[in-house]
């Protein structure tokens, strides 16, 4: 049974208005006697109702993050990120996914505002420039973090995508590959398309040709679809001696796809992946990735957040916000010299 202020001004021997200001330190109680409460509120495990304070503040203390996949730990690691700026702003988390359904996610929005969540972020949306600025007009706080629209949000969080993916197609050149595919997801908008980019960029730097068919995309980016890819590469002629994949979970797939045909990784083809999400490390052989810094995206995307609601007059400032951030390279056992084929 919850503790109530009636159980601790019983205890406390004092009335019920004295223990509530005691516990908003109110200066009408003298020290001693606060501190005699909330050592008894302590003692009791007195918790405060959030919806009580809600109703007296108006204020929820809730903020909502949408994201695509819930099921995806590259979402995971950023929720934490998330969750400890928001811990420490003495805030809880509303926490819904979209999967990747822009009318759902639309949806969600609204149910967030009607539920009176004070702010919201947004998870590798891939929104209209119409919706951007409908979000804008309702006066709500919003922030984007991986924005996949063609255009860029007021209040984004990014990573630096087209540098990650030319550090990893650098590395695999300077191991003596020539013949490098890129295997990307369709539905991920900019992100696929600014990986695709550093990985051309970094070829043309080269002098190395890209064949048409050296480019697959495929519809997501779970370990099966990169498993299933393997027999698209495979058929090459002349086959690719390293695979880029758009994220660690379609890497770890086409390991998996690799193991199934005989082929062997990295002696017989490399692969690496992007994100760095923990389970890169404990595949065979371990993956060469690009490392996401993955908790300070969600913990930069909070703190913006806050500082919008902290805004002065709750008026949101027309001044854009954009960091992006940067990872770094991870070279493991799934990369290697090209072996001969």
């Amino acid at each position: 049974m919850a503790i109530t202020i009636k159980d601790i001004a019983k205890r406390a021997g004092v009335s019920h208005s004295t223990v509530s200001r005691a516990l908003r330190v109110n200066r009408l109680v003298s020290s001693e006697t606060a501190r005699r409460i909330h050592d008894i509120a302590q003692e009791m495990g007195y918790r405060p109702s959030a919806v009580a304070r809600s109703l007296k503040t108006n204020r929820t203390q809730v903020l909502g993050v949408i994201v695509s996949s819930i099921s995806d730990p590259f979402f995971g690691e950023i929720l934490n990120g998330i969750e400890a700026s928001a811990q420490a702003g003495g805030y809880s988390l509303f926490i819904a996914a979209s999967q990747h359904d822009p009318i759902k996610e639309r949806q969600i929005v609204q149910t967030m505002m009607e539920q009176r969540t004070e702010g919201v972020i947004i998870c590798s949306s891939s929104f209209s420039p119409e919706h951007g600025r409908q979000l804008l007009s309702y006066g709500f706080p919003v922030v984007v973090v991986n924005h996949q629209g063609s255009e860029s949000f007021n209040y984004s969080i990014y990573h630096d995508d087209i540098d990650g993916s030319s550090q990893i197609t650098r590395h695999l050149i300077s191991l003596g590959h020539k013949r490098i595919a890129y295997l990307g997801n369709s539905q991920s908008g900019r992100t696929t398309q600014d990986r695709l980019r550093g990985f051309l960029d970094a070829m043309a730097e080269a002098h190395l040709e890209v064949p048409e068919n050296y480019v697959h995309h495929v519809e997501g980016g779970e370990p099966l679809l990169g498993a299933e890819s393997v027999r698209y590469f495979a058929r090459l002629t002349p086959r690719p001696t390293a695979i880029i994949c758009f994220n660690d979970m379609l890497a770890i797939g086409v390991l998996k796809g690799c193991e199934q045909s005989g082929l062997r990784v990295p002696e017989d083809i490399s692969v690496t992946g992007f994100d760095n999400i923990t389970y890169s490390a404990f595949t065979t052989p371990s993956l060469t990735t690009f490392d996401q810094p993955k908790f300070s995206i969600g913990q930069e995307a909070a703190q913006l957040l806050l500082d919008l609601l902290q805004a002065e007059d709750g008026i949101i400032p027309d001044m854009p916000n954009v960091k992006v951030l940067k990872g770094k390279l991870l070279v493991r056992g799934s990369t290697g010299i090209p072996g001969e084929v």
